[in-house]
């Protein structure tokens, strides 16, 4: 009997292995958005039109004024690895367009129906393809360019259909990548419309600041920095925007290399350390980055999705990164030593009256509202506990009570016991630098910072709160205005349905604002602009808002803001009244952000100190 070799590998067909390749490059409509608009601006576009409906899961259709194609340039475009933009192997380490691959048409006429109009602006061709299958190829009258019409996106492979989300969802993400390629390629026309509405456009005059004016409002494009520098290797250049203006993630910042749109953690990490003298804990800078760069040190061929690059030389373009916005920020925000001004109080100032008789001199001279109302007992009551509590202290000192106090502490039942035995004997000694309240104990020095101490308090009162649902809500005479991007504006909706629960539902106003008209009751022990900010920010960056992520990020910005700060004076009432309020605490040793609200000294740890043995 003879036995016939069966063979287990077998070769696959084009339209599968497109299929395949459409798995890498069109994940979702915003990767057809991408390759497209990359292709258009190989193509020489000045002008790129993006129209989007439901989301681009319906129907996208991308119009350019580029070259255009002929005929047989037209077909070569769906077949795979077919480009214009590459001929050799030598030319893989010198690419200078942002597409070279030659997956993206082939890859998307697989998974949707394609329509190509395109002319070169001697003859035109329209192409139309059904999931692969070329089902028209004929002559047509177009101007000179390329309309790609793309609909029906994944419908024959329902697996991929339905992780997409929902059509805001996707919007969101096209916008996103728009806003983008807009930054990007500032000298390009881009216009980006959503079921018939314009919701984005740019003049491309190449203004990068007209840009950032659109997507986060005056505010962020007049604090706007611009920096330029170079070595024998690189040219750097962009805009930082002063750190007085930033945000809670990292998403921000926004890096071209060659002028494509690329993601580096390394890059990313240099322009922190940049801000570091300026920026504030835990928040992250807007910065638009673009670098050039001789093409054979960058490798683009690391992923399909072309968003990873390799440098040479990497060290030296983050060196030259970090000391040119550095210099930047040093040169733009440098203090200068200026006369302290005048106190005064009154805000508005009144031209001088012109009296037709003398005047006596006295009467002309400026008083401040406390001196002019001084035999107005509520109003001089106030200004003296406002001066009370912010005036500054000339000499720093340390307020020592002549026999420490040891201030009781109410008994409570072991079981209900809330807070550590160690702060049941704890004495009050003095307050240090304005900051620290000084203890004693059998133990030794306990140093306790007023402000994590207050701020762990805060926090834990305030949990309990927001763990029910808010239902009261306080109208406001003069809404809260938030700049937004086209993306975040998308999903107002979806926020919504997040932020509900806690009292906060925006409305959209014009195409680049989010309002807020009423605000909860609890609302009131915070930067309500910044607050609010920072919630769009996490959102941006997670594409989503985690209801318990939220909370606690909620609570404790409150904690913050309504605790005592650091360089204010305490009586020794006050410091007793916090050391109490630390007892009551579940967890009284750190603050929400995890720094120690205590530090121990021990007995034996000061006679080393001392040499005491």
């Amino acid at each position: 009997m003879e036995v016939q070799s069966v063979t287990n590998i077998h070769v696959l067909s084009e339209h599968l292995t497109n299929m395949i390749a459409a798995g890498e490059v069109v994940e979702r409509p915003a990767g057809i958005v991408k390759e497209c608009v990359e292709n258009s601006i190989d193509a020489g576009a000045t002008v790129i039109e993006v129209e989007v409906f439901q989301g681009g899961i319906e129907r996208i259709v991308i119009t350019d004024d580029g070259c255009g194609m002929d005929h047989e340039d037209a077909h070569l475009a769906f077949m795979r690895h077919a480009t214009s933009k590459m001929h050799s192997e030598e030319e893989l380490f010198n690419i200078q367009t942002m597409g070279f691959r030659g997956e993206a048409l082939p890859s998307i006429a697989s998974v949707a129906q394609v329509e190509l109009q395109t002319s070169n602006g001697e003859e035109g061709t329209l192409l139309r393809y059904n999931y692969g299958s070329l089902d028209v190829d004929e002559k047509c009258n177009c101007p000179r360019g390329t309309k790609l019409d793309v609909s029906g996106l994944f419908i024959k492979t329902p697996a991929r259909f339905k992780h997409l989300k929902s059509t805001s969802y996707e919007f969101s993400v096209i916008a996103d990548l728009m806003n983008k390629m807009a930054l990007s390629h500032p000298d390009i026309r881009f216009q980006l419309s959503h079921d018939g509405r314009v919701v984005f456009q740019t003049s491309g005059n190449g203004n990068i600041q007209e840009i950032l004016y659109q997507m986060y409002g005056k505010e962020v494009a007049q604090n706007a920095i611009h920096f330029e520098g170079s070595n024998e290797d690189f040219h750097i250049h962009g805009y930082a925007i002063q750190p007085k203006i930033n945000r809670a993630t990292k998403y921000f910042m926004f890096l071209t290399l060659n002028t494509r749109l690329i993601r580096s953690v390394a890059i990313q990490k240099a322009i922190l350390d940049a801000y570091s003298d300026y920026m504030p804990p835990n928040r992250f800078p807007i910065v638009v980055l673009q670098m050039d760069s001789d093409t054979q040190l960058v490798d683009v061929n690391v992923h399909p999705n072309k968003w990873e690059v390799r440098l040479s030389k990497q060290g030296e373009m983050l060196d030259l990164i970090k000391k040119t916005i550095q210099d930047a920020l040093n040169a733009s925000l440098k203090t200068v030593s200026v006369s302290k001004p005048e106190k005064k109080s009154v805000i508005f100032e009144q031209p001088e009256i012109q009296y037709s008789y003398p005047v006596k001199p006295h009467l002309k001279e400026d008083k401040t509202i406390e001196q002019s109302f001084q035999n107005y007992k509520p109003i001089k009551e106030t200004i003296v506990e406002e001066k009370r509590i912010y005036e500054e202290k000339k000499i720093p000192e340390i307020k020592i009570q002549e026999e420490p106090i040891s201030y009781p502490l109410p008994k409570v039942e072991e079981t209900n016991d809330k807070g550590p035995e160690f702060f049941k004997h704890l004495q009050v000694l003095a307050q240090l630098h304005d900051s620290y309240i000084l203890c004693s104990n059998e133990e030794g020095l306990v140093i306790v910072d007023q402000h994590a101490a207050q701020e762990r308090y805060h926090y834990e009162q305030l949990n309990e709160k927001l763990l029910v649902q808010c239902t009261n809500k306080q109208p406001l005479m003069v809404p809260i205005q938030l700049d937004v991007s086209s993306n975040v504006l998308a999903q107002y909706m979806t926020i919504n349905e997040k932020t509900a629960f806690f009292g906060i539902e925006f409305e959209p106003f014009g195409t680049d604002q989010l309002i807020l008209r009423e605000i909860p009751l609890w609302f009131h022990d915070v930067d309500q602009k910044q607050f609010l900010q920072d919630l769009l920010d996490y959102f941006v960056e997670n594409q989503d808002v985690d209801m318990a992520k939220l909370r606690k990020h909620m609570i404790a910005t409150m904690a913050c803001h309504s605790s005592i700060r650091f360089n204010r004076p305490l009586s020794m009432q006050e410091m007793e009244q916090v050391i109490l309020d630390l007892q009551k605490c579940k967890q009284p040793y750190h603050c929400p952000h995890g720094r120690p609200t205590v530090i121990v000294m021990s007995d034996g740890e000061l006679r080393k100190e001392f040499e005491r043995g």
